[in-house]
Parts: structure tokens; C-alpha cells; sequence
């Protein structure tokens, strides 16, 4: 993949207030997890690194499994749609690690963006009820239910982590490697 064909990384705001900086940092994280896993053919986005099984592939199907569930479940308290809705997760906890070679690039990168459109979609629901203190739906054994702000970190964190593992892996499969794509 040459420069040309990275998603734009757009700056998170400087000087932004608290929504923006969060938003835009989730932003940031998802177009880098993106720049890291399009480009490869299937052989590389099955690659592994050393002892461990993670792939590309495997890392874009999870962060579209976490997509479509971490903002539904936490905010709405809902269950998500296909293909997740289908899977015995007690049976099969890492369903889409493992499916992940069943599906081609192009079909991983598209359950991947979709889910993004649709996380986007119940955040901008949320901003509008209330903004980060907005409260979700799913209440804990606590009796205690995350905020909007709650929800935007934990899934940073989530890209933060995969991200590290997908600049190693993808390193491996053809040198690409950098911090960022180009920038608007």
C-alpha cells in the first residue's frame, strides 16, 4: 500500500473542548488501526508474529465485533445485529479471531466500517441527550451504568492496544511502518 492509499489521518483538536478532544482521538486511532490493516492480500492479513495466533484479519473482525457491541450494549443495553447476533460465544469466545481466515480482506475492512458508521451514529444519539454525562442503558452488578465519556475511553483503549499489536504484525508482513498516515 503506498501513502496515497492511507486513510487521512485528521489532527485531533488542539484546543478542543473535552467532546472533541475524545472524539477525535477515537478518530485518530480508528484511521491508524485502519491504515495498518488495509493493504495486505489474504496471506498477509492471516499473517502471524512470533508465538502468537493475532492476525490483521483477526484484528479488524474483533474491533468490528467490539464496534457493533461496546456502544449498543453500554449506551442502549441492546444486543447487536449479525453476524454477531449467530455466535455461541460460551462455546466459541473467540469466534471472530478464528473466522477471520474464512473472510477476504475486502469483507473484514467492510464489517469493520459498517460497524464504525453505526458506532458514529449511536454517539452522535448520545452527544445529543446529554452529552458525555449522557448515562447508558446497561447497568452493572453494581447497579451502576457508564456515561457516554466511560464508553468513548474504554473503546480508545481498545484501538490503543490493537493498533500496537497490528504496527508489529503488519511491520512483518511487508516493512510498512510509522506512526501515521498522511494528514489532511
Amino acid at each position: 500500500m503506498t501513502n496515497s492509499d492511507a486513510p487521512v489521518l485528521a489532527d485531533t483538536p488542539l484546543a478542543g473542548d473535552e467532546a472533541a478532544a475524545l472524539l477525535g482521538t477515537l478518530e485518530r486511532m480508528r484511521t491508524l488501526l485502519e491504515w495498518k490493516c488495509s493493504g495486505p492480500d489474504a496471506a498477509g492479513m492471516n499473517a502471524t508474529l512470533g508465538p502468537s495466533t493475532m492476525t490483521l484479519g483477526g484484528l479488524v473482525k474483533h474491533m468490528a465485533c467490539v464496534e457493533d457491541t461496546h456502544f449498543l450494549r453500554l449506551l442502549h443495553a441492546r444486543e447487536p445485529g449479525a453476524p454477531w447476533d449467530t455466535v455461541d460465544w460460551d462455546c466459541d469466545p473467540d469466534w471472530e479471531w478464528r473466522t477471520a481466515a474464512d473472510d477476504s480482506p475486502e469483507e473484514l475492512l467492510a464489517l469493520w466500517r459498517a460497524a464504525v458508521g453505526r458506532s458514529r451514529a449511536l454517539v452522535a444519539e448520545a452527544l445529543d441527550q446529554g452529552g458525555l454525562d449522557h448515562l447508558g442503558a446497561f447497568v452493572n452488578r453494581r447497579g451502576q451504568s457508564p456515561n457516554l465519556r466511560y464508553a468513548v475511553i474504554t473503546m480508545i483503549e481498545e484501538y490503543a492496544r490493537h493498533t500496537g499489536h497490528a504496527d508489529l504484525i503488519r511491520e512483518s508482513v511487508d516493512g510498512l511502518v510509522g506512526e501515521d498516515p498522511p494528514r489532511d
